[in-house]
């Protein structure tokens, strides 16, 4: 594997506490944006100190994690907070399988940040002056949509073959995935993304990393110090269908697809945990527009694991690819006819400490000028019917095209 890096000769660091910021998307002084908010708590960066390039490979996370702890090591940092986010943080996204491009870890110059009720300010380097805006954010205009690798038609017939593969006994689920095309007028910038969604999606975590914007439900792993949380999504509802909402808490079928993703997430954390508590049953988390079934995961490290490690060991789950998860992949890999990229796959930030919160890249876009790709993905199991999961997917997109549209 060839590895990558480019950074300054050597890190300086300094954080400092600051007076509230208030809304911290309105701090984004360019459309290069980095991002991670949740009911407007969290940090954004901007400017680049580092960044590391990795161009896939099997063991892309625990080797970007290792080059990452190499370049923090070296760093002279002065951090009096010392709160999960403060001194040097990386923000990073990985590629879907080991072949899929877009693994990278970016050391933003600058970072601001607020968690209960603290604020900072992190630099690298020189003095970072007044919090302005180098460009005023616009919306990206009229938009015209394209469909992606499949046709509505074509994706229910991918369907239609992943059932009769599940009935059959080759597996016992899989997640197909659709994208969708939006064509703007002019440079689309992310910082607009980012305040539609945080607006509408407090409760998700909404983020962006390299041209990867959106607002996942889905935290695949935090750390704290010792402890780690994750939020198992499987199983879905739409939000303004009442009947479907009611029959979600009873329903069969989405209680067997939240049960793989509860099962693979049990083995993956029980190795690097001295216990482990999994509800014996899932709530519902509500959002404005679908319902989830979600169990949150709490456990307690037993060594010093890295957050990249805890994501090293849960990517991907169950609920981004399938049971069993090689047989699942392969089937993806047959039916779907792209590359995800980076969706689906690990989205967040990690820090000196080896703290940080990683989500599922979940109701994204990837920006590319004026270009979006949307994506939107469905769990498969031996009774799911290929309307209802077009109706599904179609209601995942909302999020993405309500971000770009308005």
């Amino acid at each position: 594997m060839k590895l990558a890096a480019t950074t300054t000769d050597h890190l300086t660091v300094h954080t400092a506490p600051v007076a509230d910021p208030g809304d911290l998307v309105a701090h984004l002084p360019g459309p290069q944006a980095l991002a991670w908010i949740r009911h407007g708590q969290g940090i954004i960066g901007w400017g680049e100190a580092a960044r590391i390039t990795l161009p896939g490979g099997t063991d892309r996370i625990t080797a970007a994690d290792r080059l990452l702890r190499d370049l923090f090591a070296g760093a002279d940092v002065h951090d009096p907070l010392g709160l999960p986010g403060t001194g040097p943080v990386a923000f990073g996204t990985f590629g879907f399988t080991p072949d899929s491009p877009g693994t990278t870890l970016i050391v933003p110059r600058r970072v601001l940040g607020r968690r209960d009720g603290t604020a900072w300010i992190t630099t690298i380097g020189d003095d970072p002056g007044p919090l302005d805006l180098l460009r005023p954010p616009a919306p990206p205009g009229p938009l015209t949509w394209t469909d992606g690798a499949h046709t509505a038609a074509t994706w229910q017939d991918a369907v239609a073959t992943a059932v009769t593969r599940i009935r059959a006994g080759h597996l016992g689920k899989v997640v197909l995935a659709r994208d969708l095309h939006a064509t703007a007028d002019a440079p689309i910038d992310p910082r607009v993304l980012l305040r539609r969604l945080a607006d509408r999606f407090p409760g998700c975590y909404t983020f962006a990393c390299d041209g990867l914007v959106g607002a996942t439900p889905e935290l695949l792993v935090r750390r704290t110090g010792g402890t780690v949380e994750s939020l198992v999504l499987a199983g879905t509802a739409p939000a303004d269908d009442p009947a479907r909402a009611r029959a979600l808490r009873t329903s069969a079928k989405d209680h067997h697809e939240h049960a793989y993703a509860i099962e693979m997430v049990r083995q993956a954390l029980t190795p690097l945990c001295d216990d482990l508590h999994i509800p014996a049953a899932p709530e519902i988390l509500t959002l404005p527009n679908v319902l989830h079934l979600a169990s949150p995961v709490r456990g307690h490290l037993n060594a010093r694991h890295s957050v990249l490690d805890v994501v090293a060991a849960l990517h991907p789950t169950p609920a981004v690819g399938g049971t069993p998860t090689p047989t699942a992949l392969d089937l993806i890999a047959d039916l779907e006819n792209m590359d995800r990229g980076r969706y689906a796959a690990p989205v967040g930030w990690i820090d000196a400490r080896g703290d940080g919160e990683w989500g599922i890249a979940l109701r994204c876009a990837e920006l590319d000028g004026n270009r979006a790709r949307l994506f939107a993905g469905c769990g498969i199991v031996g009774d799911s019917r290929p309307a209802d999961e077009l109706a599904e997917a179609h209601n995942k997109f909302r999020a993405m095209r309500y971000a770009l549209e308005g």
